[in-house]
This record gives C-alpha cells, structure tokens and sequence, in this order.
C-alpha cells in the first residue's frame, strides 16, 4: 500500500457521498412527480432519467464532456462569466457521478412513495394540514427506509464508477484519481498487489452499503404487510 492511497479513498468516498446529497433532492422531487401525478411527458421524462443505467458510462462521459467543456454550453458560459473550469477537476468527478447514480435513486424512492398508502396522505390533507407539510410530515418519514437504501446503493454504485468519470475528469493523481482509475492504472503499471488491495477495499465499502441497504428494503418490505 502506498502512502496516497488512503487519499485516494477518502476522496472517492467524499466525492461518491457529495454526488448523491446532490442528486438527492432532485430524484425525491422526480419520483414523488411519477408517483403520485400523471402529467403530459412523463414516460419521456421517465425514459430520459432512466438512460445512464442503459447507456454506456463512457457515452455519459462523452456527453458530460461537450456540454461542461470550456467550448460547451455549460462550461463555456460558467468559465466565460465566473472563471470557473469543470472538467478535469473535483467537480467534474462529482458531476459524473451525480449523473450516474440518479436513476438508481429514482427507482428505489419511487418505489417507496408508491408503497405508501395514499389515504395517509388523504388523511393530512384534510386535517388542515398543507401540501408542504404533508409531504415532509407524512410522505417522507414514511418513505425514510426507501430512502435511505437508495441512498446507501446509490453510494455503492458510485464508489464504482469508471467510465464517465475517466471521460470527463481523467486521472489526475491527488485531484481526480478514484478506487476505480488508480485500480485501472495500476494493473497498467504492472502494481498486482496494490490494485488487489484497492480493489478488495472498494469491494468491502460496497459489500456494506449494499447489505444495508438490502436490509432497509426487507424491514420496509416487512413492515408493508
């Protein structure tokens, strides 16, 4: 083990739990839409947050890359007006892995809200209780063990992330260097043990987050009954 491995990790960590608080709010606001409203467009909208789990991660990358590029329409108007570069830095990282996660939360707090019964919800309303209030009084603690697994394989998923990440942050040691691109490049260096060592200890944080987050959807499986 070197000594910058350790950084490595609590970068990827740090960046993968970064990723998903910013991802969060969005996909509560997305699957509380599809699951409780019917509107015009929402099979394209579905079909749309749905398309990183399909697509290749490097096509994500690509697509990352023309758009937060300093020529790209993001990139262009963010370095134009605030001086500020994208990719190939931390934030680049945690953008793609923003990207990448959220369609695994969608699916899992969708499916959380539709588990709710809706005369709960009903029930809040017609105790005076506003919209607003009903949904983080009612809807979400409901919802909270839905949530949280998601939260928890969302977590996972990004601590694994290669493609879109090399694509548009590259391997930039110290900076944009993840579990996943220093295990790459230290196959390519011919460094076994130390890419078996990294991967042993992403395979173990993923191992954990994954079985607790097996364990919340059982409790709230059990608890629907």
């Amino acid at each position: 083990m070197k000594s910058g491995d350790w950084h490595i990790v609590f970068l990827t960590m740090g960046a993968s739990a970064l990723a998903v608080a910013i991802a969060l709010p969005f996909a509560i606001a997305l699957s509380w839409l599809l699951a409780r409203r019917e509107w015009f467009g929402k099979s394209l909208v579905e079909t749309l947050a749905s398309l990183p789990l399909v697509m290749p991660p490097v096509a994500i990358g690509l697509l990352l890359l023309k758009l937060l590029g300093r020529n790209g329409p993001i990139g262009g108007w963010l370095h134009r007006s605030f001086e500020i570069d994208v990719v190939f830095t931390w934030k680049a990282v945690v953008i793609a892995l923003a990207v990448m996660v959220f369609p695994l939360l969608v699916r899992s707090i969708r499916t959380a809200f539709e588990e709710i019964p809706s005369y709960l919800e009903e029930a809040g309303a017609n105790l005076g209780r506003s919209p607003c209030k009903v949904f983080f009084l009612i809807t979400i603690p409901l919802a909270r063990r839905g949530i949280s697994a998601g939260i928890l394989l969302a977590f996972a998923r990004a601590l694994g992330e290669f493609g879109a990440t090399v694509m548009v942050a590259g391997f930039i040691p110290g900076v944009t260097e993840t579990l996943p691109l220093a295990i790459y490049r230290s196959v390519q260096t011919g460094d076994d043990s130390r890419a078996l060592w990294l991967a042993g200890l992403s395979g173990l944080v993923a191992f954990a987050a994954i079985w607790l987050s097996s364990r919340l959807v059982g409790r709230s499986s059990r608890r629907s009954l």
